[in-house]
């Protein structure tokens, strides 16, 4: 089964169960991979709605910093629920150790030797880690191993 199918059999539930907020939060994830495949005129697969899930978690944590700013804990309330429901559909995060391990296999697999081998790192290691570390984090790990 696909994380698509997942996704639509999740906001089934939802509705049965009549729960307005994760069903809202559902139709939003579902709403921006139509979007994607309209545009594109394809079939996006497991790896992209990864890629379009973490983007959602990203635009949610930087909408939650601005709230927070402003003072707007209704709106706070509303994005880390979204977030929740996002999380779910995501898989479990890795650790710092197995993210690590990652990008020195990475790194020894495409002979990086310095900083403009950057690009073919994160090349090797975003797929792995998609959706389940930040990539800000890896990019800054990375660029910490290469300059070491």
């Amino acid at each position: 089964m696909t994380l698509k199918t997942d996704i639509t059999e999740a906001m089934k539930n939802a509705m049965r169960a009549k729960e307005k907020q994760r069903l809202g939060a559902i139709r939003l994830i579902l709403a921006e991979i139509k979007k994607i495949e309209v545009d594109e005129r394809i079939e996006v697969d497991d790896q992209r709605v990864l890629s379009i899930l973490d983007k959602m978690n990203k635009q949610r944590k930087d909408s939650i910093t601005q709230y927070q700013a402003a003072g707007r804990d209704d709106l706070v309330a509303i994005e880390q629920a979204e977030m929740q429901v996002i999380a779910e559909f995501l898989p479990a995060a890795l650790t710092d150790s197995e993210i690590e391990s990652i990008v020195k296999d990475a790194i020894a697999a495409s002979g990086a030797s310095g900083m403009q081998d950057m690009g073919k790192v994160m090349g090797i290691v975003k797929p792995k880690v998609q959706g389940r570390a930040d990539m800000g984090a890896i990019s800054n790990m990375v660029k910490a191993a290469l300059a070491g």
